[in-house]
């Protein structure tokens, strides 16, 4: 499993309305995208949820690295560097992934913390203590689906969680779940993948 984040930050008087309607007409063409696991068609919008900016950060999960790699290189993401600039694109290995109970739910939100790992943390320890943490979450009410990767570059976990309505407060960000295309989350590895 990979999992790959990219944001737009927009002007602060943007028209977030532009995004929602990107995401109602386009937002379809990955339902199906062979190789993926999900695609969270996220959103922040300045002052809400205590977001300073507004932004469009969708978060993927990827069932093998082919099909990102094919989605990176292909027509699907050429738009996306057409319309705003070619973003920075975050990529992780996924070390863990597990559904919640409310799986079967349209999510209408996600939560994305990072962690940086701390010079004399050893990253396997590390990885175990994020890995239980997320298995009790997993077990929470009104998650969707919850994982967890690794930065090796910069040391750092990502946690991902999607929930069925609207995040708990939490020390992450939070973003407004747009669409969710999930063609191929049942493929994606249960528990740690490592």
């Amino acid at each position: 499993m990979h999992a790959l984040q990219y944001a737009v930050t927009l002007p602060a008087d943007y028209d977030m309305e532009i995004i929602r309607d990107r995401v109602r007409t386009r937002g379809h063409l990955l339902d199906a995208y062979e190789g993926l696991g999900l695609k969270a068609y996220g959103i922040r919008e300045r002052g809400v949820d205590g977001s300073p900016v507004n932004q469009y950060a969708p978060f993927y999960l990827w069932a093998d690295a082919p099909a990102m790699h094919r989605f990176l290189l292909g027509d699907g993401f050429r738009g996306v560097i057409r319309d705003f600039g070619r973003p920075v694109v975050r990529h992780w290995m996924g070390v863990h992934h597990e559904r919640g109970p409310s799986a079967r739910a349209v999510p209408g939100s996600f939560v994305r913390r990072v962690q940086a790992l701390d010079e004399g943390t050893d990253p396997a320890t590390a990885v175990e203590e994020a890995m239980a943490g997320q298995r009790r979450l997993a077990r929470t009410d009104g998650v969707h689906t919850t994982a967890l990767a690794l930065d090796p570059r910069h040391w750092e976990l990502v946690h991902f969680t999607l929930w069925e309505g609207t995040a708990p407060e939490s020390d992450g960000e939070r973003f407004q779940v747009l669409h969710l295309s999930a063609p191929g989350a049942a493929t994606l590895p249960t528990g740690a993948s490592w």
